[in-house]
């Protein structure tokens, strides 16, 4: 694969006797969306945090923008976006503040901050609640500003756990345009979700089962494959191989 800017080599994480991730191998190339797909328990969160260089592996490697995820840790932070199902921004803080907040996090230039939050506020439709606080805002606001901060610092590659949970589908729908915009400057998107609607919108997905990878492919050659309509098919044919619960 050409460009490859995530690979993951027999990536394994142990707790105690239970094997969350078991020695998945893979690689996302530049410019892709690539969904990372699993029931609860399937170990796909903790996948990620490995990628991330927030969770060291028990065994196996890969990098991340370049960075061997074992040892450059931090440097993989600083290449990278990520935005966590639970919700990341300071509520307590108005709608630039946060935006000013992680600019400087990452290490921007203040002039350069300050640029990018008009850009953005203005892009969103935000400027008007420039001023408010984060805590204050509808959940559909809330998470499109989440992601335009995973991605003020324009990122290699940006991290999305489960990023559109408990929106409405309009909003589901605006945050994927995000994605394509993101996408369309350069940025690898890598994405866990549960709606399987979403995995359409991916040029591959991967599908998790207890730990392991079970399938990886296009949609639409995963729906050859397995003789379906839907992604929602696919996805429930090889879920129902699952042995364990919640992880």
């Amino acid at each position: 694969m050409n460009d490859v800017v995530i690979s993951a080599d027999k990536l394994t994480k142990r707790f105690g006797n239970f094997t969350a991730v078991d020695q998945i191998s893979f690689e996302v190339a530049k410019g892709e969306i690539f969904g990372f797909l699993g029931a609860n328990g399937a170990g796909k969160t903790t996948a990620m945090r490995m990628l991330c260089g927030l969770s060291h592996p028990t065994s196996g490697g890969g990098s991340v923008a370049g960075f061997d995820i074992n040892k450059e840790q931090e440097k993989i932070k600083q290449n990278i976006g990520y935005m966590s199902q639970k919700f990341s921004l300071y509520e307590d803080l108005k709608v630039w503040e946060n935006m000013r907040l992680f600019g400087g996090i990452y290490g921007m230039k203040e002039k350069d901050i300050n640029i990018k939050t008009d850009k953005i506020l203005e892009h969103l439709g935000f400027t008007a609640k420039k001023n408010t606080l984060v805590r204050d805002l509808p959940l559909g606001w809330k998470q499109k500003l989440a992601f335009s901060v995973s991605v003020f610092h324009t990122p290699k590659i940006v991290f999305l756990d489960e990023p559109t949970g408990g929106v409405d589908p309009i909003t589901r729908r605006q945050f994927w345009e995000m994605i394509y915009e993101a996408v369309n400057d350069g940025i690898t998107v890598f994405v866990t979700t549960h709606y399987m609607d979403e995995a359409e919108y991916c040029n591959r997905v991967s599908i998790m089962v207890d730990g392991r990878i079970e399938a990886l492919d296009s949609p639409k050659k995963l729906k050859k494959q397995t003789n379906s309509q839907t992604m929602d098919e696919v996805f429930q044919k090889f879920a129902r191989k699952a042995t364990r619960g919640d992880n």
